[in-house]
């Protein structure tokens, strides 16, 4: 019985990629990584701010989305940045939202400032990031070219 409440603990532990008030999640692309706030008393949004660090990402352009859903606590849209950048949020049917385009370099993760406060006994919150890369305009050349040649082909094919 013993062995079954420490599994089930475990499970649970790991069902999260991570916990607590400042933290650092690791990211994978195409992939929906979920992060929640701490469930220590007084850690949520201590002095108004959490700081969440993506990392697991090279360098390149990504298309980010974050979805923070809370309990007892009052987002700060103006006030929350991500890798120093406010706006881009949206607050509708009780989630926080984040969609936008960000340039990350190898050297450095992006972070996210949360902004906001606590509004009740027991907050908390969750979310989740999913992050695709976004191609450079050479791809599309290099597939516009590719194009291009195969309709050549087919063409000179058709004629002879």
């Amino acid at each position: 019985m013993k062995l079954k409440f420490a599994l089930a603990g475990l499970l649970a532990a790991a069902s999260f990629s991570a916990m607590a008030a400042d933290q650092t999640v690791t990211v994978s692309l195409d992939h929906a990584t979920t992060f929640a706030s701490s469930t220590v008393a007084g850690d949520v949004l201590t002095g108004g701010l959490d700081v969440l660090t993506f990392d697991g990402l090279g360098a390149g352009q990504y298309k980010i989305s974050i979805t923070l859903t809370g309990l007892d606590v009052a987002w700060d849209a103006a006030n929350t940045k991500l890798n120093g950048v406010t706006g881009g949020w949206d607050f509708s049917m009780g989630e926080f939202k984040y969609f936008g385009i960000s340039s990350l370099s190898a050297t450095s993760p992006f972070v996210l400032d949360l902004a906001g406060s606590v509004s009740g006994m027991k907050p908390g919150y969750t979310g989740v990031v999913n992050v695709s890369p976004v191609p450079e305009p050479t791809t599309y050349g290099m597939l516009l070219g590719g194009l291009g040649i195969m309709a050549f082909l087919a063409r000179r094919k058709k004629q002879a």
